[in-house]
C-alpha cells in the first residue's frame, strides 16, 4: 500500500535531514529554523492523510495542538532571541498572547467542538492542561522580564520554580496521551487515534531526553519532527511493515544499529595505532594532541591535575559522565575550546603539557538518523527483521 501525502512528507524529511547532517558535521549546530518547512509541509501531508482515512476532522486538530504546544515550549525557552534574523518575528515578544491563545482553543476544539459526543471526563484533563500553561506562561515571563531588566522589583525564580519550569512539558505530555487514550476509546476517534497517541509518546520520550541533557537537541528536534511528519510508513517496506506501522520507532532501531559500527571501526583503529586506554574506552574515543586539540571534534574522556610539575589523568567514568551531561557542567567540548579559549585557558595549557588527550568520536548522531530514516522506509525495521529470523519467522 502507498500513502501519497505520506511519500511527499518522507521526501521533504530527507531533504531536510540530509541538509542537517550536512550543518552538524560543519558547524556542530542546526538552527531551529532548519525543522520548519519540513514541518509546514508534514503537518498538510498529514492532514490530508487524516482525511482521506477517517475524514476525522477533530483528530487532525488534536495533531495541529500537540505540535503547537512543543512549538510553544521552544519559543517560551527562546523568547526575544536575536541572533537568528530569520526567527526574529517567530521569537519576538509580541507573539506571546496569541501563541498562548493558538495553544489554548486547538486542544478546546479538538476534544470539545469536533466531536461525536462530548465527553465530561475530558473537562478536568482540560482544565489541568490550560493551567499549567497559564501558570508556566506567567513565570516564563517573569524570569523574562527580570533577566532583561525591562520591570523593576521583578522577583527571581525560587529553585522549585525553575524545576517547575524546566519539567512542566513532561506533564503536558502525559495530558495529551491520557486525552488520546480517552478518545481512542469512547468512540470519537478510535484507532486512528494512534496516529496521534504514537507520536505524542515518542516525541514526550526523547523531549525529555534532551531535557536531560542525556540527548543532541537536533537529534531529538529530528526524531520529534519525523514522529509528527510521518506517522506511518509511506510505502510497505521489504521486510514488512511492523505492527503498529510507527516509522520514527523504526528510524530510531535502525539508527543505533548502525551506529553500532561505529565503535567497532574505532576500536580497530586504536589497536592498528597502538593506542592504549582502558578497554570500554578504546570503542568510544582516541587520542589527540594536547596542543592541536581545538582542531577536533568532541568531549574530552579525561580529568587531569597537576601535582609538583606532573601532570596526573584520569578518564571520566560513566555515570560521572552522565551526571554532567544532566547538569550541563564540567563536560568540556572542543568546540567550546575552539569558540570560547579565553575560559578554558587553563584546561588548554593542561593539556598541552598532557602531550596527548582522549576525546570522544563526534559524528552526529543525526547521520545515522538519515540512514535510518532510508532503510526504514525502503527496507523496514532491521530489529524485527532479526526477531523474525530468531524466531523462524523468514
Amino acid at each position: 500500500m502507498i500513502f501519497y501525502p505520506m511519500v511527499i512528507s518522507a521526501v521533504a524529511v530527507l531533504v531536510t535531514l540530509v541538509y542537517a547532517s550536512w550543518l552538524d558535521i560543519r558547524d556542530r549546530r542546526v538552527t531551529f529554523v532548519t525543522w520548519l518547512p519540513m514541518l509546514c509541509v508534514g503537518l498538510v501531508c498529514v492532514g490530508v492523510l487524516i482525511w482521506q482515512m477517517t475524514g476525522n476532522t477533530g483528530l487532525f486538530v488534536g495533531f495541529l495542538a500537540v505540535v503547537a504546544a512543543f512549538l510553544y515550549d521552544d519559543y517560551l525557552g527562546n523568547r526575544g532571541r536575536t541572533d537568528s534574523p530569520c526567527l526574529a518575528g517567530y521569537y519576538s515578544e509580541r507573539m506571546l498572547v496569541p501563541y498562548l491563545a493558538v495553544v489554548l482553543i486547538l486542544p478546546a476544539v479538538s476534544w470539545f467542538v469536533l466531536v461525536k459526543t462530548f465527553n465530561v471526563q475530558l473537562v478536568p484533563w482540560f482544565a489541568m492542561y490550560a493551567g499549567v500553561f497559564l501558570f508556566i506562561t506567567y513565570l516564563a515571563n517573569r524570569d523574562f522580564t527580570a533577566s532583561t531588566g525591562k520591570k523593576k522589583k521583578i522577583q527571581a525564580l525560587s529553585g522549585r520554580e525553575e524545576m517547575l519550569l524546566r519539567w512542566y512539558f513532561v506533564l503536558v505530555i502525559i495530558i495529551f496521551a491520557i486525552t488520546s487514550v480517552i478518545l481512542l476509546f469512547d468512540g470519537n476517534w478510535g484507532s486512528p487515534a494512534l496516529l496521534l497517541l504514537l507520536p505524542v509518546v515518542f516525541g514526550g520520550l526523547f523531549y525529555t531526553f534532551a531535557t536531560m541533557n542525556l540527548f543532541g537537541g537536533a537529534d531529538a528536534w529530528a526524531l520529534i519532527f519525523i514522529a509528527f511528519c510521518i506517522p506511518v510508513f509511506p510505502i510497505d517496506p521489504l521486510l514488512g511493515t511492523p505492527p503498529l506501522g510507527f516509522l520514527a520507532f523504526s528510524v530510531l532501531i535502525n539508527a543505533l544499529v548502525l551506529n553500532l559500527a561505529a565503535p567497532v571501526v574505532i576500536f580497530i583503529i586504536n589497536i592498528a595505532r597502538g593506542n592504549h586506554a582502558p578497554l570500554q574506552y578504546m570503542f568510544f574515543g582516541f587520542p589527540v594532541k594536547g596542543d592541536r586539540i581545538q582542531e577536533s571534534w568532541g568531549f574530552v574522556m579525561e580529568d587531569f591535575t597537576e601535582s609538583k610539575g606532573v601532570v596526573n589523568r584520569r578518564f571520566i567514568g560513566f555515570f560521572d559522565s552522565l551526571r554532567r551531561m544532566y547538569n550541563h557542567s564540567g563536560r568540556v567540548y572542543t568546540k567550546d575550546l575552539r569558540d570560547h579559549p579565553e575560559k578554558y585557558t587553563k584546561e588548554l595549557e593542561m593539556y598541552k603539557k598532557a602531550g596527548t588527550v582522549w576525546i570522544s568520536y563526534a559524528v552526529p548522531f543525526i547521520v545515522p538518523i538519515t540512514a535510518g530514516l532510508i532503510t526504514a522506509v525502503t527496507c523496514g525495521d532491521f530489529l524485527l527483521a532479526v526477531m523474525r529470523i530468531l524466531t523462524g519467522g523468514m
